[in-house]
């Protein structure tokens, strides 16, 4: 049987560091309700409320796109070579 030997060490990830991890490799996937879209996304047309709608947004944050459906907003990270997480 091999042995493997694990060693951890205590590394300070700056802030910086960590925007810009998953960068163009991750997008994640939020349920967003239609009162929220003017905030997330100002260029949107008005949007009936009560709605569940779903947003793609990089691993920064940005947001790329909004949909009506998970798998919509899942199909469009593929498209885009983006590992999609999903976000609660």
């Amino acid at each position: 049987m091999t042995e493997v030997a694990t060693i951890t060490e205590n590394v300070a990830v700056t802030t910086e560091a960590l925007a810009h991890l998953g960068e163009g490799l991750i997008a994640y996937v939020k349920p967003v309700r239609s009162e929220d879209v003017p905030g997330l996304f100002p260029q949107a047309p008005n949007i009936a409320p009560g709605l569940q709608l779903f947003a793609l947004h990089a691993a920064d944050g940005t947001p790329i796109m909004l949909t009506d459906s998970r798998e919509a907003a899942i199909a469009n990270a593929w498209s885009q070579e983006l590992q999609a997480v999903s976000v609660h």
